[in-house]
């Protein structure tokens, strides 16, 4: 975890310039729910009233780099120059030493993406704060294991590149996808609920933002919060599991060029 701190937080610039980009993106977003909520009956969007929706957008965007949806495509490209020969040979299996890496990634984030939006959404817009003591505890596990289940969610796309050579095809979709059905752009409750219901129990990307920042704006009742995050967890059990077998299997039929 201390080598995957140390490396991101050597790129400063990047860090402060993905900052402000997630701060432009989050006006956006927020002008845009906040726009839907005041045009319906009782000024609520899927449950969310304004200041739960500005908070839903405000601690999203901080979260976006936390969670790390996008951008790591170590794996792949070391399966595509015969780099991961390296990774195969050391006594950790690639999982858990890439996963002890991302929690690194995921704690320098934490501690330097997740303040600078907060602080510039609640200077311009009213945000929601937690009233059930809960709800502190319950949102810092769930934020735990939504890295954790994005992790082995891009583990074995990263993955892919074992069969295929090279992963891009389907780091495209995973890209194009997962903002959606994690709730990044919109919350899934303004989705039907069968379809949200769907997306939570059937898949993990819900897990990954939603299940997180509905618990921080408390839109459910505790005992409904409780099991969302436990679902989270079953996910990341899954997923990482997924990630191990996958593994192994591709170990078993990998050839590096050359040799």
């Amino acid at each position: 975890m201390g080598s995957g701190f140390r490396r991101y937080a050597t790129y400063r610039q990047a860090t402060v310039a993905g900052t402000f980009t997630n701060i432009v993106f989050g006006f956006l977003r927020c002008y845009v729910l906040l726009a839907v909520a005041a045009g319906t009956v009782g000024a609520t969007a899927g449950g969310y009233d304004a200041r739960q929706l500005a908070t839903f957008v405000w601690v999203g965007q901080g979260l976006l780099n936390v969670v790390g949806l996008w951008g790591w495509v170590d794996l792949s490209e070391r399966i595509r120059t015969g780099d991961i020969v390296a990774d195969l040979v050391r006594p950790v299996s690639p999982v858990i030493a890439y996963l002890a890496a991302d929690l690194g990634r995921g704690g320098h984030a934490l501690l330097t993406r997740v303040g600078p939006p907060v602080l510039v959404g609640a200077l311009f817009f009213p945000l929601a704060t937690p009233s059930r003591w809960l709800t502190a505890p319950l949102f810092a596990v769930s934020v735990l294991l939504a890295v954790v289940g994005s992790f082995g969610c891009r583990y074995l796309v990263n993955a892919t590149a074992y069969w295929l050579g090279d992963a891009r095809g389907p780091l495209v979709f995973w890209t194009l996808g997962s903002g959606v059905l994690a709730g990044l752009y919109f919350p899934l409750r303004l989705l039907p609920d069968w379809l949200a219901v769907t997306l939570w129990v059937a898949t993990p990307l819900p897990g990954l933002l939603q299940t997180p920042l509905d618990v921080l704006v408390e839109r459910d009742p505790p005992a409904l919060q409780v099991g969302l995050v436990a679902l989270q967890a079953v996910w990341a059990v899954i997923m990482l599991a997924l990630a191990g077998w996958v593994q192994r299997r591709a170990e078993r039929r990998l050839v590096v060029q050359g040799g």
